[in-house]
Parts: structure tokens; sequence; C-alpha cells
């Protein structure tokens, strides 16, 4: 998350978030989770909400969103629940991949050796 500089205005956050300084659901909204818009953005709709919804034409993740708009990940999630409460957007949470675990049999992350494998095979490339 990046934090206000000198040159920000905290005064405009919030405007734009109407004073609030939580999402009433932020648990829905992770950081990875995938915003997918459902309409184009209406004459007189909030700026912020326009560019979003124009932005999420394809899947975006929230960070991503955040990182767009150069606003606070707190800021963002509260606008994307204004969004998802009137329907405009869907969120999806990314799926656990299917590899089953050997001892538990259920669906489990990559082994961290893995990972770590591919990590150094795309830093040799």
């Amino acid at each position: 998350m990046r934090r206000l500089g000198p040159d920000d205005d905290p005064d405009r956050l919030y405007t734009v978030t109407g004073g609030r300084s939580r999402a009433v659901d932020a648990e829905v909204f992770d950081l990875v989770t995938l915003i997918v818009s459902e309409s184009d953005p209406t004459p007189g709709m909030q700026s912020e909400h326009a560019r979003i919804l124009r932005m999420c034409r394809a899947p975006m993740a929230v960070v991503e969103i955040s990182a767009a708009l150069r606003m606070p990940v707190s800021v963002v999630r509260i606008l994307l629940s204004d969004l998802l409460d009137t329907g405009r957007i869907t969120a999806r949470h990314p799926r656990t991949p299917a590899v089953p675990d050997a001892t538990t049999g259920r669906a489990a992350l990559p082994r961290p050796a893995l990972l770590k494998e591919v990590l150094d095979a795309l830093h040799r490339l």
C-alpha cells in the first residue's frame, strides 16, 4: 500500500469515499480478488467509479486497480463496495489449485520447493 506523500491531498480521499473509512464488506475484497464490470459507466457517475468500470471490462485484481488509480487499497475497497452494492461489478476469488495433497486428499497449493524451482528457472531466462 502506498502511503500519502506531501503532494497527496487527504481531503480528496475523504471526498471520494464520502467520509467513510472502511467498506461495509471489506472481507469480500482481498488483494487478489478479481473484479469484473457488469455495466458501462453512466452519465453523472463519480469519476473513480467510472474509471473502475472501464478498467475492469477484463478481470482485474483489487491491488492492480489500486495501483492504476494511485489510491490506497482501503479507499479502492470502499469504491468497489459501492459498485458491488449496485450490481455494477462482480467479485471473483481466485480458485485454489486442484492439486490433491498426498496426506489429506484435499486440494493444496504447490509445494514451496516447486515454486522456488520455477522462480529460479524464470530468473535464468
